[in-house]
């Protein structure tokens, strides 16, 4: 068995600032991290190799060159291959134009039984690259992942619900997207550091993918992103004090105050 996990390199959201005149990001000196959901997603898999010797596991993102630093970090955790989808005409794009290369991308990887996702990435939160990419590929999609049997020909899966979950059975090849309840991600070891920069990751461009420049990046990509910026901060809020009577009295007054009631 096969597994592909798509993973994606992000800004750390800690370090993350706004250009209060631009409104756009500033990732200038911004240290970037695997993605946490595909930290559980690629956990997940590993997991099931860890079970059986004979699954395989591979990686595979879309982004600039630096992509590469994640893509041996997702190798020295465990997996066996890393692909890149590396090239100017995928610049820009958003969910829509990445899902086509991705895509585009697991369409190349031979053999491939189950594509693994994270939930969501924490620099866009949309959650729609998974299910895209399942729709592209013609695949059940399951979202919200918190546990996975796997079968013969089959996946059995736990769905998280806000009051609960449901249990799914699907057919493979089908395409999961992993929640953090699902596991905790392991560590690298030093070992298995200094093999992953010994393995090679394989890089792809539009051509490689048999993409048209027209069908991929900002010229395939229907939206756009009219500003970004930070909320700005609230006031201080007061505390009251007293009986449960002396604070309604003293609340009701101040919403008089304000003409609020």
């Amino acid at each position: 068995m096969k597994i592909l996990v798509c993973v994606k390199q992000v800004p750390d959201t800690n370090e993350v600032k706004i250009d209060p005149v631009k409104g756009t990001l500033i990732r200038d000196g911004v240290p970037s991290i695997l993605n946490p959901d595909d930290a559980n997603a690629l956990e997940a898999a590993l997991q099931l190799k860890d079970k059986d010797e004979t699954v395989q596991v591979a990686v595979l993102t879309m982004g600039p060159p630096q992509a590469t630093y994640m893509l041996r970090e997702c190798l020295a955790m465990g997996a066996d291959e890393a692909y890149l989808l590396s090239d100017r005409a995928f610049g820009g794009a958003d969910t829509c134009a990445t899902s086509t290369t991705i895509a585009a991308g697991i369409k190349k990887v031979t053999g491939v039984d189950v594509i693994f996702a994270g939930r969501q990435a924490i620099d866009g939160d949309t959650a729609q690259v998974g299910p895209q990419v399942a729709q592209r590929l013609g695949v059940p999609v399951v979202t919200y992942v918190q546990d996975i049997q796997m079968g013969d020909g089959k996946v059995t899966v736990q769905r998280q619900m806000e009051d609960g979950y449901e249990v799914i059975e699907v057919k493979t090849p089908c395409l999961l997207t992993c929640v953090k309840e699902l596991n905790d991600p392991r560590y690298m070891s030093v070992g298995a550091i200094v093999d992953a920069y010994k393995k090679e990751i394989t890089v792809w461009n539009h051509t490689d993918v048999e993409l048209d420049p027209a069908d991929c990046g900002l010229n395939a990509s229907p939206t756009q992103v009219f500003r970004s910026f930070t909320p700005p901060q609230k006031g201080k809020g007061e505390m009251l004090s007293g009986t449960v009577s002396e604070m309604a009295g003293a609340l009701v007054g101040k919403l008089v105050e304000k003409h609020l009631v």
